[in-house]
């Protein structure tokens, strides 16, 4: 069944971006001398605030004749973007002069907004021949110490200087005249004449390579010696953990078989304490198992819609500035992957012997989309009440809307379905006993919020420095482009938490503490907490985000993604755990 989801899903995918790669070469990106290559003008925001953005013409710029909006895909919708054309014409190895765009009377009204986004640091964002390009609207002269005599300027004069290579545009760079300057300090009305240069010049870089300029920014050798010793530390980290682990458990492990091996042999003292003594509950299902089973099942979509993630990356789908194609895809691999979810959900809580499988299946559709959900309809309100860009529009919450009805859902059930007939029984090596054995009173540290604190820490070690660098990419202007060394880092995560799960699963036991099933799935996703720590550290300390807008969008969906992380590494965590749990007592006789 898994099988056959995940071959569903990889057909799929390469459908979808087949057909998206057809979209955007639409043009072949070759002209003759004089035609006209599209400019679109995307958007502008506060630089420090990447989620605050606003269509450009939000500010009174010159607005084109004719005002033309270019479709979009369900990714650049949901990545924020709208782009129109721009009052700027670039034609093909057509070099202009001191251009004129228009003159414009701006009012005092205009003169305060152009101010209040000059303040701010606006950018604005356009896409030449697919080409992305940036700029600052304007300038603070601070020359006085007082705020007050603060002067603010706006740029009136845009160079644009064209790199081509025969019939194809390779290289576009943005340049604004310091010299042509507005003021826009006092309140009052002003005349402008916006005017723009355009230079042409020959190079030699083939077609193909020029989305490379992008991507290096993130592999230069000073970023790529902080990566590899990040990766090395957490190696480190790994070997010491793991070699520790391993050590210790066999050593406990063999003493414990040949211990209880020696008394079943004597039987003279069966007031022994230990993990074996246990065995009669070690396998007690646990409470809320309906519950349990849906963390379970979507903890494993998670994980699976990462997997796909990670194997489109590494194969080159997102390049930099390829619009949207990374929401487009994990809206579409969720979608495809919530078979998954049912299945595993379904069939692991018949394994418990639940038998209100419907409940469990609903459970585990709202489990993950419920909280994400209900977040989005916040966020959502929030950007409408700011005209950003965020909000997406009417159309595209239906598209969404229908493919959750149309394919999450029915794929879900189809999963439970096949889940509920699998027919899998939990046979556990240990038969459980009628009335749970009481636990003894333990020290404050073996309690679950300590014990998650432990279990959280070293695997968070492992790949915090990597945070700093995915972190100052979606919450800022850099561009992450080394996804192997992210894969590798993922691994030493999934390896971490697995092993450090595995040893406060062993100690819990030894201390007669039965009740391991959710201590194990609570301690393998508390990672997902530290990260959301690490979430305030960021926005504090390394980050100029501002603003009530950009502050709830970045703790609202950082709080989604923490808790898509909680149930993906505690699904890990309680697999680890299981498999120990199954093992070690399979290795003793049990009455």
């Amino acid at each position: 069944m898994e099988k056959t989801l995940a071959m569903v899903v990889v057909i799929a995918l390469l459908v979808l971006f087949a057909a998206d790669q057809v979209r955007s070469d639409a043009s072949d990106h070759r002209y003759k001398d004089g035609d006209p290559v599209p400019l679109y003008a995307n958007k502008v925001g506060p630089f420090h605030n990447p989620s605050e953005t606003y269509r450009y013409f939000d500010l009174p710029f010159c607005i084109p004749d004719h005002l033309k909006e270019k479709k979009e895909a369900l990714g650049e919708v949901l990545n924020g973007d709208r782009l129109v054309d721009a009052p700027y014409k670039l034609d093909f190895r057509s070099e202009k002069d001191s251009e004129v765009v228009c003159r414009k009377k701006l009012k005092k009204e205009d003169v305060a907004q152009f101010r209040a986004a000059v303040i701010k640091d606006y950018y604005f964002q356009m896409y030449y021949d697919d080409l992305p390009i940036w700029g600052f609207i304007g300038k603070v002269d601070k020359e006085g110490k007082d705020p007050s005599e603060y002067r603010y300027y706006l740029y009136k004069h845009i160079h644009f200087d064209i790199f081509y290579n025969k019939d194809r545009v390779i290289e576009i760079n943005v340049r604004t005249d310091p010299r042509a300057l507005v003021d826009l300090t006092e309140d009052k009305a002003v005349d402008v004449e916006f005017l723009y240069t355009v230079k042409w010049k020959e190079t030699n870089t083939p077609f193909d390579k020029r989305m490379d300029k992008y991507s290096h920014s993130s592999s230069l050798p000073h970023h790529l010696e902080i990566h590899w010793f990040s990766i090395i530390n957490s190696c480190v980290t790994v070997l010491l953990l793991t070699g520790f682990l391993a050590t210790i458990l066999m050593r406990v492990l063999k003493n414990d078989f040949v211990k209880y091996a020696h008394d079943e042999e004597s039987a003279e003292d069966q007031e022994e304490t230990g993990w074996k003594y246990i065995h009669g509950d070690v396998f007690r299902y646990p409470k809320y198992k309906s519950l349990f089973a849906a963390a379970l099942g979507s903890g494993t979509q998670l994980f699976a819609l990462t997997v796909f993630i990670f194997i489109l990356a590494l194969v080159g789908v997102f390049y930099p500035y390829n619009r949207g194609a990374l929401f487009t895809a994990l809206v579409v691999i969720y979608a495809l992957t919530s078979g998954i979810a049912g299945y595993i959900a379904t069939s692991f809580y018949c394994q418990l012997e639940g038998t209100n499988w419907v409940r469990n299946l609903l459970l585990t559709g709202c489990l993950f989309c419920g909280p994400l959900f209900l977040m989005f309809c916040f966020l959502n309100t929030v950007a409408i009440a700011y005209n950003a860009t965020a909000a997406l529009p009417f159309g595209t919450i239906v598209v969404i809307v229908l493919i959750w009805t149309l394919v999450t859902s029915p794929l879900l059930v189809l999963g439970g379905i096949a889940g509920k007939n699998s027919k899998a029984e939990f046979q556990a090596p240990c038969r459980t006993t009628k009335y749970p054995r009481e636990i003894p009173p333990l020290p404050w540290y073996r309690g679950a919020i300590p014990q998650m604190a432990m279990a959280g820490f070293l695997p968070f070690s492992a790949i915090y420095i990597e945070l700093y660098y995915i972190f100052a990419s979606v919450w800022g202007h850099r561009i992450y482009t080394i996804y192997s060394i992210l894969f590798i880092v993922f691994i030493i995560l999934l390896i971490v938490t697995a092993f450090i799960t595995v040893a406060l699963t062993y100690f819990q036991l030894a201390a007669e503490d039965h009740e391991w099933w959710w201590r194990s799935f609570l301690c393998g996703g508390s990672t997902g907490i530290f990260i959301y720590a690490y979430c305030l550290y960021y926005y504090y300390a390394r980050s100029d985000m501002s603003g009530f807008m950009q502050t709830s969008f970045f703790f609202g969906y950082m709080g989604c993604i923490c808790y898509g992380f909680f149930l993906m590494l505690g699904t890990v965590g309680f697999r680890a755990a299981l498999l120990f749990v199954r093992h070690i007592y399979q290795s003793i006789k049990c009455e």
